[in-house]
């Protein structure tokens, strides 16, 4: 049932993974620039005539595949809404699928024209975060049909309930954290792992404090989420869709710590930094299921 919806909506998730990361690289890369200071066009053109650099390459490639990806998800939107109107959550992760990927395209553009603060940047990677966790729960609701009721209302109680509505806005927090670590130019201000420059509280000031920061948040982010992982193991076992969905955000965490160190060890080589960037969006996916789980349960 709904093949051609299915192939669609993974289409489109994956292309989402594919728009974070570019969006990474660019920041990486310090390619924002790479088209100058025109936009949607690139040195006033639609195709430039001559592409002789690295940074108009990548900029030029985030751009033409985000304006794709834009559109992909208003059909997918439309699609779903056509399709699944009867679906609670449908219409409500539509609109905000189409929302965000205007705002990050806004926001994207308003920095490449005018310019923007490290702090207002750092909120176009949480954005395209929204934006993608929209598209990958209407996927997941595609599939869903087939699985009948039972997997869409597992039992919680209301103080789990909070504390995943929690979990998800601090994680949010965390990644706004990182973006800020990477828009600022902090990502090394720290020599070594897990110290800070040999301590374990280091001078807080400018870059240091960014980056010391968010090793912190990110910590207790693990804490956080392996105590749900315990608890959720010990007490919710017939809960099968909830219990490995946590269990697979507690291997993300993990593995997204792991890599933040490792962005760290290579001198934050490219390859580090766009594993840390993948694995924080399928973090940031599995945690926004959990909450769509949360939203649903019942008592």
């Amino acid at each position: 049932m709904n093949k051609k919806l299915k192939i669609f909506s993974i289409l489109t998730t994956i292309g989402m993974i594919i728009v974070l990361l570019q969006g990474a690289l660019v920041t990486k890369t310090d390619s924002g620039q790479g088209c100058g200071d025109s936009w949607p066009l690139c040195h006033g053109q639609v195709i430039p005539e001559s592409i002789s650099t690295a940074e108009t390459i990548i900029e030029y490639s985030h751009r033409f595949v985000s304006g794709i990806l834009g559109l992909m998800v208003i059909i997918l939107a439309i699609w779903m809404w056509r399709k699944f109107s009867h679906i609670r959550e449908t219409k409500f992760l539509s609109i905000i699928a189409i929302l965000f990927i205007v705002f990050q395209g806004l926001l994207g553009a308003a920095a490449v024209m005018w310019g923007q603060s490290s702090a207002v940047l750092a909120l176009h990677f949480g954005f395209s975060l929204i934006s993608f966790a929209s598209v990958l729960l209407l996927t997941i609701l595609v599939f869903e049909e087939d699985k009948g009721p039972k997997i869409r209302t597992p039992r919680m109680k209301k103080g789990l309930r909070g504390f995943i509505y929690f979990i998800f806005t601090y994680l949010y927090i965390v990644v706004y954290t990182g973006a800020l670590v990477r828009h600022t130019g902090s990502s090394l201000a720290c020599a070594g792992w897990p110290l800070c420059n040999g301590q374990v509280i280091p001078q807080l000031q400018s870059s240091i404090a960014v980056q010391f920061g968010h090793r912190v948040a990110a910590g207790l982010m693990f804490l956080i989420i392996l105590a749900l992982a315990i608890y959720v193991y010990n007490y919710y076992k017939e809960e099968s869709a909830f219990r490995y969905t946590t269990f697979i955000s507690l291997f993300l965490v993990t593995a997204q710590v792991l890599s933040g160190a490792y962005v760290v060890f290579t001198a934050m080589s490219l390859f580090s930094a766009m594993l840390h960037a993948f694995l924080i969006t399928c973090l940031f996916g599995a945690i926004s299921y959990l909450v769509m789980l949360a939203t649903r349960s019942k008592q």
